[in-house]
């Protein structure tokens, strides 16, 4: 049987290592299944045709159509509190009893109750709300509100940063993945300008406080030469993951107030308490002038995002900024409310934290000796390692973390490698310790396997 196989992050379509392990693991019942995804869906990086099919999800559990089981240490960063958390799933079927939908010129209890509550729990003087239906949507709309708010139209993010897949969001991100293949411009005015990134800085910097003084100063340099820039957009903890050095954005909304620039945040990925805060903006204490929030919004089961913008930034009211058919959808809005109760009554913000210490100790004490770990990083239930070919070059070591994923699928541990070669780990916040342990027993035995049949090979 010949299938076509999906690649992880930064990886070619052709791999033996991803051929041979479908060719050897995938069972009879789930087979056939995706044969027809490969033959049904039109074909994109990191999404179809697929690694193996998924019959059931529950809390930290994926399953596929024979009966394996994996611990999800990815799940597109929706499931904050774990798949098909009870009260959840209770208070969308309350909701679908109560009121299924509601058009988008009548509001409803559960959408105004959603709004107040994150206006709430936001800092600051982030309190006027729209839903959309995604996380690209919600940056396309906080691109809107900065234009309308400056009366300027360029905007200033990172190269190899994630906004979304729409033309806008697209244009103001910085992965090739999203860019290289559309024909013609992008949004016009999208300047961007090399991320922090200590760990690998493009300029050569020797240390982070020398990195976040240089990489500040850019942004800075940007917003001054332009002179007429509406928003610096960009993740307050890199995804991959990069952790911003320390005083890096204390610099940027400095620079952004002397420049009359807003700050958007985009924390799709990393907001609700995934980093140990319930805004991952809040470990460099700074606010923004917009934050945008989605995937975890909905619970791990249903779409909803959200963009929470300062008061005074309620500028569009003569103009359609999103006017999305499910804008005050009353089940999602239900679904998120729950989310966001569970959060709170469950101690999740607190738990990440802890997480974070287990995983970062546990890391660093068992790989800090293995050769192919290039460096380890994170925050809350958000962290990574870095693999390279060896530690004095530190050459990405595509292959060889693509053969620590695979060992880990078989160990029954699933995450996602970011930039070809970082093993990206973010496990929901309900995890045990129990479990905890075992995934990362599994994730530094796979990396031990590997360093030494890569130092065996001629």
């Amino acid at each position: 049987m010949t299938r076509e196989i999906v690649h992880t992050e930064g990886e070619s379509n052709t791999s033996d290592t991803r051929r041979d392990w479908q060719e050897a693991r995938i069972g009879p019942r789930s087979a056939p299944l995706l044969d027809r995804d490969s033959a049904a869906f039109l074909h994109q990086s990191l999404s179809s045709p697929c690694v193996s099919t998924i019959a059931r999800a529950e809390g930290i559990w994926i399953e596929d159509l024979d009966g394996r089981r994996y611990m999800d240490f990815h799940g597109n960063s929706v499931h904050h509190v774990g798949y098909g958390h009870p009260r959840v799933v209770a208070a969308i079927k309350d909701q679908l009893d109560a009121l299924p939908f509601a058009p988008r010129r009548f509001t409803n209890e559960p959408a105004v109750a959603l709004a107040e509550k994150l206006a709430t729990i936001a800092p600051g003087d982030l309190n006027k709300v729209l839903f959309t239906t995604g996380g690209s949507d919600a940056n396309e709309v906080a691109l809107k509100i900065a234009r309308a708010a400056t009366g300027r139209f360029k905007t200033l993010s990172f190269w190899d940063a994630f906004h979304g897949a729409g033309f806008g969001a697209a244009s103001v991100g910085g992965e090739a993945t999203f860019r290289s293949h559309i024909a013609g411009p992008l949004l016009p005015g999208a300047e961007h300008v090399a991320p922090f990134a200590c760990y690998r800085c493009p300029y050569g910097h020797p240390g982070p406080e020398n990195c976040a003084l240089a990489c500040a100063k850019m942004v800075d340099y940007v917003l001054e030469r332009e002179g007429d820039i509406a928003a610096v957009i960009a993740e307050p903890m890199r995804a991959v993951p990069y952790v911003p050095p320390p005083g890096f954005w204390q610099s940027v909304r400095a620079a952004c107030n002397r420049h009359g620039t807003l700050l958007i945040m985009d924390e799709i990925p990393t907001g609700l308490g995934k980093t140990g805060r319930m805004f991952a903006f809040e470990h460099d204490e700074v606010i923004p002038d917009i934050v945008t929030l989605g995937k975890a919004l909905g619970g791990g089961i249903l779409p909803i995002a959200a963009v929470v913008a300062r008061r005074d930034l309620d500028v569009c009211g003569d103009f359609a900024i999103g006017h999305y058919t499910h804008e005050k959808n009353p089940v999602t809005a239900a679904a998120a409310l729950a989310t966001l109760k569970v959060i709170e009554d469950e101690g999740l913000v607190e738990r990440a934290a802890e997480i974070g210490r287990i995983a970062m100790e546990r890391l660093q004490e068992q790989l800090a000796s293995v050769p192919i770990v290039g460096d380890i990083r994170g925050r809350g239930a958000l962290f990574g390692v870095e693999i390279v070919t060896d530690r004095t070059s530190r050459r990405p070591g595509n292959a060889l973390a693509e053969q620590v994923y695979y060992t880990c699928l078989d160990g029954g541990v699933s995450f996602k490698i970011s930039q070809g070669c970082v093993l990206t780990l973010s496990p929901p916040m309900t995890i045990s310790d129990a479990d905890l342990h075992t995934a990362l027993d599994v994730v530094i035995a796979a990396i031990r396997v590997v360093a030494d049949g890569a130092q065996a090979a001629p």
